[in-house]
């Protein structure tokens, strides 16, 4: 089975979703278009946009390590641009972190809200050394990866 990632935008360019799409075996040679109808598939079984708005959705390949979530010399797994993907990277932080302090009983909750900031100021960071350390954009990058986690 050979994954990749699909990107579904709305009609106005902006990235709805980002989904991990499995075709055929390894020794197949599935093309951009059979990944990016399953992924458009998916969106419908989703319920990214009302029904009527399904037409309007298109689709493009993901460039896995050179996206916006995930940029060259980032240390997060590239699966982490996916919603599905971020939870699972939070909760392993979560449970380290949790294990580092000798594992405290009933602070999940708070375990888990301080890997998630923890990771994504470490998306930020990367992100605005990648940009060559600009001081007006720190705080775009914030809002990036924050915007990002909410959707």
């Amino acid at each position: 089975m050979v994954e990749r990632l699909v990107d579904v935008l709305d009609s106005s360019g902006a990235v709805l979703h980002t989904y991990p799409i499995t075709i055929g075996d390894l020794g197949d040679a599935a093309d951009d278009a059979q990944y990016q109808a399953k992924a458009l598939e998916a969106a419908a079984h989703g319920r990214l946009v009302p029904d009527g708005d399904l037409a309007s959705l298109t689709t493009r390949m993901h460039v896995s390590r050179s996206g916006q979530m995930s940029p060259y010399g980032d240390e997060h797994r590239g699966d982490s641009e996916t919603k599905t993907g971020l939870e699972q990277s939070v909760r392993e932080l979560a449970y380290r972190l949790w294990d580092q302090d000798g594992r405290p009983s009933g602070r999940a909750e708070d375990y888990w809200h301080r890997a998630l900031e923890q990771h994504l100021r470490e998306r930020a960071y990367v992100l605005w050394e990648q940009e060559g350390r600009p001081e007006a954009s720190a705080d775009e990058n914030w809002r990036r990866v924050v915007g990002f986690e909410a959707q």
